[in-house]
């Protein structure tokens, strides 16, 4: 085989196949997923596989070539690139707002069921961030995933604290609506993240500047 056939099929292995994106589930459902297509139509030599990952543990198995963590950008021996921003802010069915208890005001969260996405801290932190005092936000169920979050929030069973741009299906549909003009700008962000040493492989490169387009 020549050096210069030889070197072809190494690119091509670059930029062909298949590519393993790790993401968070509901990163996954509520905006990847819906844009995929795209990607796909545009780059008909790539195979691409979404592997949802709960919480990533700070490093990428050799099964993964690219992926979204969600925190603070600093991963040891990844490159990582901040993708998006959360921006939260509560959020509901607009046939919450028919049943008569009021919301007029971020006080009258507290006549309200309060829906926690993993922990409740969150509405502690952004409560706080507005100076709103005497809500209990020891009350409300508690979800694993940010979807659960908005599918509960969608069918009424109360308020939502959530990131904009996850939501964004919800609220350009009608689904949920965000009663109050304050949202906070969340010090965590979804970052995309791949070994520093597979930096410069094409169809990562591909990938992640399409990714980024997406958003710019």
């Amino acid at each position: 085989m020549h050096l210069q056939e030889a070197t072809g099929r190494l690119v091509a292995l670059g930029t062909k196949g298949a590519i393993t994106i790790a993401t968070p589930p509901s990163f996954a459902s509520q905006w990847l997923v819906p844009r995929l297509h795209m990607f796909s139509a545009q780059h008909t030599d790539i195979d691409v596989r979404i592997k949802a990952v709960d919480a990533d543990e700070g490093f990428l198995d050799a099964t993964v070539d690219i992926a979204v963590f969600y925190g603070g950008g600093n991963w040891p021996g990844l490159a990582s690139t901040k993708l998006l921003s959360e921006y939260l802010t509560p959020m509901c069915s607009p046939l919450l707002l028919q049943k008569g208890k009021p919301l007029g005001s971020l006080k009258d969260l507290s006549e309200h069921t309060l829906l926690h996405d993993n922990t409740r801290i969150a509405w502690k932190n952004w409560l706080n961030a507005f100076g709103i005092k005497n809500i209990n936000v020891n009350q409300g169920p508690i979800f694993s995933h940010t979807m659960m979050v908005l599918q509960a929030a969608c069918i009424g069973q109360g308020i939502a604290l959530s990131d904009i741009v996850l939501a964004k299906p919800e609220i350009e549909s009608g689904r949920l609506v965000c009663p109050f003009n304050e949202k906070i700008e969340s010090k965590l962000s979804h970052y995309l993240v791949c070994k520093e040493s597979q930096t410069e492989q094409s169809k990562i490169k591909v990938f992640s500047e399409w990714m980024l387009s997406q958003v710019n």
